[in-house]
């Protein structure tokens, strides 16, 4: 204990006083830290809010649908530091995490088109296999098997689905959402699906699908963009009776945090080989055209769906050579000096882009055939084709969808759960 009584003066007591404390806590850090601000900007995806889904999956079987993107960053201590010093956030794939995690056991993953590591081809079908790094059985969903069976799906108490959407119709990662929702009713099994941002969730727009022209491409009556997360969608599918027979799936939704359909989002990881940063990914549901037709949309280039060209177009100041690469192994035109139009410096579109799709075609010579068979599973309609053959400029075919695209906007809106 200090003594104070040689302190007669107040001055020299509180200077003694001060000294004390400061070389006391140049001794001794403060244990306390203080908790990092909550920032309203920063969005939060349904597997990162794991205060939600973990305690439901304590003590279950669970089957989970997921690729490369189904991850998510946790704060974790700083090792070899007592957790009071202060933590750091670790990106895990969900799988790995879960695996991980005391008291949940993954029983087997679903892996959708491009397979559980995202590196095939599109449309390439991808093979049932084993994760190396958890030794968890790899189920694929993507060429004859797109639905789970009631066999694959024996001893599963809970269905977690994670994967990136792109919110292109097209993009067949809601049909695989559409078939496991559809296998988990018919068995009795609840999905839980963690939602995820659309990156071009900000608007609504093309034709509407017609349903003589429903296909693993396009299974719904829905516009090409839909402006829905994958989350919101899946209600949708359970709302409007989608599943065969009508049957419904017990169905959660673990949703975003600070999300809106106009919130600014950047993924960090090719939601699929070819597309491979945010402005592949905005072009996309304009260039996803091309796939049904002879035009090369950058495949076998590092500028996937960032340009579009053909051997046969005239000669112009761009061009460019398709060689096989990572997620293009025979791309259009492969290695064929290609002219066509560079379109990497696009400001982000807020509506579809007809004027290249129009532009290729006007550019093709009458000797080479444009349109390919799954044209027209593409657009879900034939009358895009026959609109383009007949002559009509943007602006005409953009009027036919609009009475759709009304009916479509009040049937989404009983599905949003985000501004």
């Amino acid at each position: 204990m200090i003594d104070f009584k040689p302190f007669k003066s107040t001055y020299l007591f509180l200077f003694f006083l001060l000294n004390f404390q400061l070389i006391s806590c140049a001794q001794k850090p403060n244990p306390i830290i203080k908790k990092e601000e909550k920032n309203p900007l920063i969005i939060k995806t349904g597997a990162e809010r794991t205060h939600l889904y973990l305690k439901v999956l304590k003590d279950k079987n669970v089957a989970i649908v997921a690729n490369q993107t189904s991850v998510l960053s946790v704060l974790q201590p700083v090792e070899g530091t007592p957790n009071t010093m202060g933590s750091k956030k670790v990106t895990h794939h969900l799988v790995d995490f879960l695996h991980n995690y005391n008291g949940i056991t993954i029983k087997k993953v679903f892996s959708p088109e491009h397979g559980f590591r995202g590196k095939a081809d599109a449309a390439e079908a991808v093979a049932d296999g084993v994760d190396k790094k958890t030794n968890i059985p790899i189920v694929s969903l993507y060429g004859k098997n797109k639905k789970p069976s009631a066999k694959q799906l024996e001893g599963i108490d809970v269905v977690v689905f994670d994967i990136q959407d792109v919110g292109a119709r097209f993009y067949t990662y809601i049909s695989s959402l559409h078939y496991v929702m559809e296998a988990c009713a018919e068995a009795g099994i609840p999905v839980i699906i963690l939602d995820r941002p659309n990156p071009n969730g900000h608007y609504i727009d093309g034709p509407v699908l017609e349903l003589e022209h429903t296909s693993f491409v396009g299974k719904h009556p829905v516009p090409v963009v839909y402006g829905m997360t994958i989350g919101e969608y899946g209600q949708m599918i359970n709302g409007e009776k989608w599943l065969k027979k009508g049957v419904k799936c017990d169905l959660t939704v673990i949703p975003l945090e600070n999300y809106s359909h106009n919130s600014e989002y950047s993924l960090t990881l090719r939601p699929s080989p070819n597309l491979p940063n945010d402005t592949a990914i905005n072009l996309y549901p304009s260039l996803g055209f091309f796939e049904g037709t002879i035009i090369n949309a950058g495949r076998g280039t590092e500028f996937q769906f960032q340009r579009y060209g053909a051997s046969f177009f005239p000669k112009s100041n761009f061009s460019y050579t398709p060689k096989p690469n990572f997620g293009s192994k025979y791309p259009k035109h492969e290695g064929k000096l290609c002219y066509g139009v560079d379109l990497s410096t696009t400001k982000k579109l807020s509506s579809l882009n007809l004027e290249w799709l129009l532009d290729a075609y006007q550019k093709t010579p009458k000797t080479e055939k444009f349109f390919g068979k799954t044209f027209t599973i593409h657009a879900g309609t034939k009358k895009l084709q026959q609109q383009i053959e007949q002559g009509l400029s943007e602006p005409a075919i953009r009027k036919t969808w609009q009475k759709d695209l009304v009916v479509f906007k009040k049937i989404r809106k009983k599905y949003l759960i985000y501004n």
